[in-house]
């Protein structure tokens, strides 16, 4: 008889403690980090020797962009809706001067070769191409773009995705003279039709693109300190903004 009483005034405290354990563990299980979205670019420009206004230089540009949201690989992943590259002082866009130009009206009813390139007109307003992967849902798909001058305002990413199911359609682009660095602005806006694929969101892993064609895209000058800066910013559905600023060495 007296051994009851003992164990009933033990058995008090341990259902306390326990309890005031479940309270203080309780609440890291709410509190789960805010998913954040990185983008990084390595752009090189070549020749890196600038020109004049008198005499422009023209140059190619190949630019390498990388996402990283936290998480998982393939869960949950955002859909990239909008990237802004801003361009520095000393770069000079000619697509209005090109010798060929394709509008996005034009792009639609363009055939394909069989090998997925862009024909008559529209092929010879390509001055670029490039390859990508992105995750489609937790499986990795690999598009491929063709970049094509629209004229004085307007650059199209021209892009072939086969996988969940084949889409072909250009990302439109809007360029502006201005901008962060005094230079130009482009704004790729990413349709639709390639944010969600057969029901599947597209999230992007990396963009991988190459300039090719001559007296497209030029520079003028370059900064003092022999550094020509630049800026991408790209906008998703469910992550913030992510930003990456660097720059370019010039001479």
């Amino acid at each position: 008889s007296d051994l009851r009483p003992s164990m009933r005034k033990f058995a008090i405290p341990t259902v306390a403690v326990a309890a005031l354990s479940v309270a203080i563990v309780a609440p890291s299980y709410a509190q789960t980090p805010t998913p954040e979205t990185t983008i990084t670019a390595s752009p090189k420009v070549s020749p890196s020797k600038a020109g004049t206004k008198a005499k422009p230089k023209s140059v190619n540009l190949t630019v390498n962009a990388n996402w990283k949201t936290s998480g998982p690989d393939g869960e949950n992943k955002p859909i990239v809706q909008k990237v802004k590259i801003d361009f520095p002082k000393g770069s000079l866009y000619l697509g209005g001067k090109y010798k060929a130009k394709c509008s996005e009206s034009e792009l639609a009813r363009t055939r394909l070769d069989n090998n997925d390139k862009l024909t008559g007109k529209c092929a010879k307003a390509v001055v670029g191409s490039g390859t990508g992967s992105a995750w489609a849902d937790t499986v990795k798909t690999q598009p491929k773009f063709q970049l094509v001058n629209g004229g004085a305002k307007n650059v199209y990413l021209y892009t072939v995705l086969k996988n969940p199911a084949r889409v072909t359609t250009p990302v439109p682009g809007v360029i502006k003279k201005g901008g962060k660095h005094g230079g130009y602005e482009l704004t790729l806006t990413v349709p639709q039709e390639l944010q969600v694929v057969a029901g599947t969101p597209i999230s992007l892993i990396s963009v991988n693109v190459k300039t090719t064609a001559k007296n497209w895209i030029a520079t003028t000058s370059c900064p003092k300190n022999k550094k020509w800066p630049f800026t991408v910013t790209s906008s998703q559905d469910t992550t913030a903004d992510a930003v990456f600023s660097s720059f370019v060495k010039c001479s």
